[in-house]
């Protein structure tokens, strides 16, 4: 009976040892459980098995402050994808690349804070837009610089029902009247117009003097070039070029048709006495120096492709038998001179060039136009030479003047405004001309009007 006790009590004692320990062990396994669930180990993402499977939201931690954040830029893609979700995916920077294919909303914070800046959106050009508000009437009344009618009334009336781009004066306008006048004159043209006018004259000096024929605007006569080249060579011609583009600004001209690019040596020719009868690298020399002292005035290079010998245009026809290489070595020189010094306007003469194009004058001639753009790489405005001249007698007002844009000018001088404003405007209407054409002529005006200040309204309001 004891022993049985014995037994017993023995057994028991084993037992409470056994539970003692099971609690015990427990009680060890739940305190490191405590212990790694307060180090964050279960928040930790099992290694993927294959890296292409990582995901974007598994790569890049919700939040990242941004001052530990360190990139380093990578090459830009050759191609931008804009992702076509419903609109929560902002478009992927190539400094946040991954191998994810998509962005989710969840990371698109951090994206954010390491994008870099956007680029600001580009400006549009004030003058395209100024084009573009025109209405085809006003884009081919643009086109027409026309001969200063019979009066100042005539004048404000063919602005209003045309919008011609502006006028050359000549002596006429200017006899009789002391500057205060002239410049009430110009100034009551400008308010006429809705797009400032160019307001030009030839000022050569020496047989051509508009202005300063006058006693009232200038005590003398502007001399020739070639007469101050030869008492004092560069610097005479600057000054005298300096000082008559502060005498036509002071008026309200802003543009004088000079310098004289031809080259001429002989005293025979025609063209002699308004050329600085010079060669052509002697001309190009000149030229360069009195487009640099023009700072005042737009200057209008003439006569392209260059007078030669030829005959006076102003009467009948007149030809120039020349080889296209005596151009390109001489006559061409004081044009591309001028070109260089900044001008952005060059007259297109009336002679018949033979080696260009046997057919037609110059300025009706596509030929020579195409050796101004191609050839002489030049992107201004080309001037016609007054289409009402006699070496043109051969055609229409209005044939002279639909072939003149067809050939590549830009603005026609023009004794017949009104016709030759409705022959262009009837041709772009049937087709026989495109708009485009009139456009591509029209923005280079534009350019050139701006820079002779007389657009600043418009690319202030752009700026």
């Amino acid at each position: 009976m004891c022993r049985h006790r014995r037994t017993e009590s023995a057994d028991g004692n084993a037992m409470k040892k056994t539970v003692l320990a099971i609690l015990l062990i427990l009680a060890a396994a739940a305190l490191a459980v405590s212990l790694l669930w307060v180090n964050g180990f279960f928040d930790r993402p099992a290694a993927p098995a294959e890296p292409s499977d990582i995901s974007q939201e598994e790569q890049i931690p919700a939040e990242i402050p941004e001052e530990n954040v360190e990139t380093e830029e990578p090459s830009k893609p050759s191609e931008w994808k804009i992702p076509e979700d419903d609109g929560k995916n902002a478009q992927q920077d190539p400094s946040e690349e991954t191998d994810a294919e998509d962005v989710t909303e969840e990371n698109s914070g951090a994206s954010e804070e390491t994008a870099l800046p956007e680029e600001p959106a580009v400006q549009e050009d004030p003058l395209a837009e100024m084009l573009a508000e025109m209405t085809l009437e006003q884009k081919v009344g643009q086109m027409i610089l026309a001969r200063y009618p019979d009066t100042d009334a005539q004048a404000a009336a063919l602005v209003q029902e045309t919008g011609v781009s502006g006028f050359v004066l000549f002596a006429r306008e200017f006899n009789g009247k002391n500057a205060e006048q002239v410049r009430a004159m110009t100034a009551a043209l400008q308010e006429a117009a809705d797009v400032p006018l160019i307001l030009a004259v030839d000022e050569e000096g020496g047989t051509v003097c508009r202005v300063s024929g006058n006693p009232q605007l200038r005590s003398s006569k502007f001399s020739s070039p070639q007469r101050l080249y030869g008492e004092g060579g560069l610097d005479a011609l600057r000054a005298d070029a300096a000082e008559k583009s502060a005498l036509l600004s002071d008026l309200g001209l802003n543009v004088n048709l000079a310098p004289v690019c031809d080259v001429s040596t002989n005293p025979a020719d025609f063209i002699y006495d308004r050329s600085m009868g010079l060669d052509g690298q002697g001309t190009a020399e000149a030229v360069a120096a009195i487009v640099g002292a023009m700072d005042k005035t737009g200057a209008v290079l003439k006569h392209f492709p260059g007078y030669g010998g030829a005959a006076d245009t102003h009467t009948g026809a007149a030809y120039d038998n020349r080889t296209y290489d005596t151009f390109v070595d001489s006559d061409f020189l004081p044009f591309l001179a001028g070109f260089e010094a900044g001008a952005q306007a060059v007259m297109v003469c009336h002679n018949v060039v033979a080696c260009m194009d046997p057919d037609r004058p110059a300025s009706l001639s596509e030929e020579v136009h195409r050796i101004l753009r191609e050839e002489l790489h030049f992107d201004g405005v080309a001037v016609t030479d007054d289409l009402a001249m006699g070496a043109v007698g051969g055609y229409s007002d209005e044939e002279a003047a639909v072939k003149a844009v067809k050939a590549g000018n830009d603005l026609l001088c023009s004794s017949a405004p009104k016709t030759q404003y409705g022959a262009i405007l009837s041709a772009v209407q049937s087709g026989e001309i495109p708009e485009e054409r009139i456009d591509e002529s029209v923005m280079r005006i534009l350019k050139w009007k701006a820079s002779l200040g007389l657009l600043e309204s418009v690319t202030e309001e752009a700026n």
